[in-house]
């Protein structure tokens, strides 16, 4: 029942998904970015507080609504915590109506064939098995892609849709995110390969199965049009990838049908030593630029 609540939610509602899991590795450029420098912790359980802090700061503020925001991708350690009193995923859904999405992957492997697959998940099972104990609608794993090697797409394409398949059995949404970094020096003849590789790879999913795409904006405006309407893709959202909030949301702007599921730059411009009036304008202001334009 919740589930199904949430998927018309996803796929009716307007807004946007924001991306609130950085797990071990990006969460001390989290933390810099948000003003609190290294020296201020010295072990994770430290660092991983201090997220939580600053990730219940933003959860808890009013301005993170469910007008405006659809949903939130969650880091595991999230998802045990608390916020309000409540475990994150439940206050998310049932105080806010805000879906919950977890990110499942173990990071990168070493870069091969112009591409970074993610690492083995063994425990992947276990960790959807405790997602059960929360309204986890879906979840998020993530690839690189630095070059238009057709083998390399093909592998993390193939591997991103296998474990895919995995979620799906155990009845979550997958998010399946190849990114294309945005400095590969031939961004465009990446995505023609992946658009490509992506669309067989939904032929291939069962009929009453769906996925969600999350893809970096591309260099053409509408170049994903067909994944945006495909009948086994849920939604298509994008990923900021290291540009600004305002070059994000501009070319955002160009591919009507895809919302955004930013990260660093939805949370650009928050800082610990801002007074809560500060932080609430700063995120308010974040917020609906995003959800502007995620809504043309």
């Amino acid at each position: 029942m919740e589930y199904q609540k949430q998927r018309q939610r996803i796929k009716d509602g307007s807004g946007f998904i924001a991306a609130l899991d950085q797990s071990g590795g990006s969460t001390p450029k989290a933390l810099e970015n948000y003003g609190i420098s290294s020296d201020a912790y010295d072990n994770d359980n430290a660092m991983f507080d201090l997220v939580h802090e600053m990730r219940a700061r933003i959860m808890t503020c009013d301005a993170f609504d469910n007008e405006r925001v659809l949903g939130a991708i969650l880091f595991e350690d999230t998802m045990e915590r608390e916020v309000n009193g409540k475990p994150t995923a439940n206050y998310l859904w049932e105080d806010k109506n805000i879906v919950p999405f977890l990110k499942v992957d173990k990071g990168l492997a070493e870069q091969m064939s112009g591409v970074q697959v993610m690492r083995p998940m063994p425990d992947l099972d276990a960790l959807l098995d405790k997602a059960k104990n929360y309204p986890v609608f879906g979840t998020k794993m993530r690839s690189v892609i630095y070059e238009p090697s057709v083998d390399g797409i093909e592998k993390v394409v193939q591997q991103q849709f296998d474990v895919a398949k995995q979620i799906l059995s155990k009845g979550f949404m997958p998010i399946v995110e190849p990114e294309v970094s945005i400095d590969s020096a031939q961004k465009h003849e990446c995505e023609v390969i992946l658009k490509a590789d992506i669309l067989r790879n939904l032929e291939r999913l069962n009929d009453d199965h769906q996925v969600m795409l999350k893809l970096t904006l591309p260099t053409d405006g509408g170049f994903y049009q067909e994944l945006i309407d495909h009948p086994k893709v849920l939604k298509v959202v994008a990923l900021s990838g290291g540009y600004s909030r305002r070059e994000a949301c501009e070319k955002l702007k160009q591919n009507p049908g895809m919302i955004a599921s930013f990260s660093r730059a939805f949370t650009e411009g928050l800082s610990k030593q801002q007074s809560d009036k500060e932080f609430a304008d700063t995120i308010n202001a974040s917020i609906e630029e995003i959800y502007q334009a995620s809504n043309v």
